[in-house]
């Protein structure tokens, strides 16, 4: 957490704050009301939240903890991480953006109804308030927790079809601007531990194109639209230094995809350090081919550069 008082806007290499208005792995919980008006009043960056209420999943962890101890199952986890926590947390941290005038970003909605929240008319370089879903709460639903258990566990909790289908609406129509990972790649020895001790979240990064191109081919996005919310809204959101587009002068960050390449995700094609993914057994028609990084061929069909080209990110400010 950072305030006006270290960071200007004229900041290049500090992106945004962060706030978790609900605790999740780690030690991160900012949730008193006052030090949260003062932050929204007096930071000048834009301010990104993780909105849960906490009484809501305290109250919520304590009934089922009463009633199974810490090996809850883990199909419950969208009951203690409720739409009611989401969205009693998210619609706060909106009026107060609206109150004091900051710029507020709430990061990977879970619920439908939150959706309700956010504004569809103007250029995302426009909105004071924006909002972003992760690539999980886009595939999955409650339905997978029988077969998946920990590992689709994430906060905030993947929850209903219907939740779903409400956030790929809110996509389209463009009150949700962002598509994210969340990429958390704990480890399988981790994610084994019983439901309270088990940490939430998962690795994403290495299949996150892969579900939305099969998404595509559902039906389900447009390319362009892949491309908008995955590229063009996070440099313009974020005010990233020629990143983002294909222009001139402009980094060249690219992947190169063939759309008829089918298959299936297995332990011995995950890239993972973590060395396993949700999507474990999962086909898909499309694949990245190619990764290009600041012009530098990275990946190539399987095989890797001995060459690292990365660079630290700078903002226009």
């Amino acid at each position: 957490m950072t305030t006006s008082t270290k960071y200007s806007p004229s900041t290049p290499t500090c992106a945004w704050n962060k706030l978790f208005l609900g605790s999740s792995t780690g030690n991160m919980l900012v949730d008193k009301p006052e030090v949260l008006r003062d932050i929204f009043s007096n930071t000048k960056l834009p301010i990104s939240v993780h909105c849960e209420d906490e009484q809501i999943i305290r109250h919520n962890l304590s009934v089922f903890i009463k009633k199974y101890g810490d090996d809850i199952p883990m199909s419950f986890h969208p009951q203690i991480r409720s739409e009611e926590a989401c969205y009693l947390s998210s619609s706060k941290a909106v009026a107060l953006a609206k109150e004091t005038g900051a710029r507020l970003h709430v990061f990977h909605l879970s619920t439908a109804k939150e959706t309700e929240l956010f504004d569809s008319h103007f250029d995302v370089k426009t909105k004071n308030i924006t909002s972003e879903v992760c690539i999980h709460h886009l595939w999955f639903s409650d339905a997978d927790y029988d077969e998946e258990g920990s590992l689709i566990k994430w906060n905030p909790a993947v929850k209903t079809a219907q939740d779903r289908h409400g956030l790929w609406t809110a996509l389209n129509d463009d009150r949700i601007d962002i598509i994210a990972t969340d990429h958390a790649p704990h480890t399988m020895e981790e994610k084994m531990n019983p439901y309270t001790k088990a940490p939430s979240g998962g690795p994403m990064v290495q299949h996150a194109l892969s579900v939305l191109l099969e998404c595509h081919l559902q039906g389900k996005i447009s390319i362009e639209k892949i491309v908008e919310k995955m590229a063009h809204n996070p440099a313009k959101l974020f005010d990233i230094d020629r990143r983002g587009f294909v222009r001139e002068g402009y980094f060249a960050d690219l992947v190169v995809v063939d759309m008829d390449a089918p298959y299936t995700v297995s332990k011995e094609n995950i890239l993972y350090k973590c060395g396993w993914s949700p999507l474990e057994g999962q086909r898909f028609r499309s694949r990245v081919t190619q990764s290009i990084l600041n012009g530098v061929l990275t990946y190539d069909n399987g095989v890797f550069s001995s060459e690292s080209p990365a660079m630290a990110v700078k903002f226009k400010r």
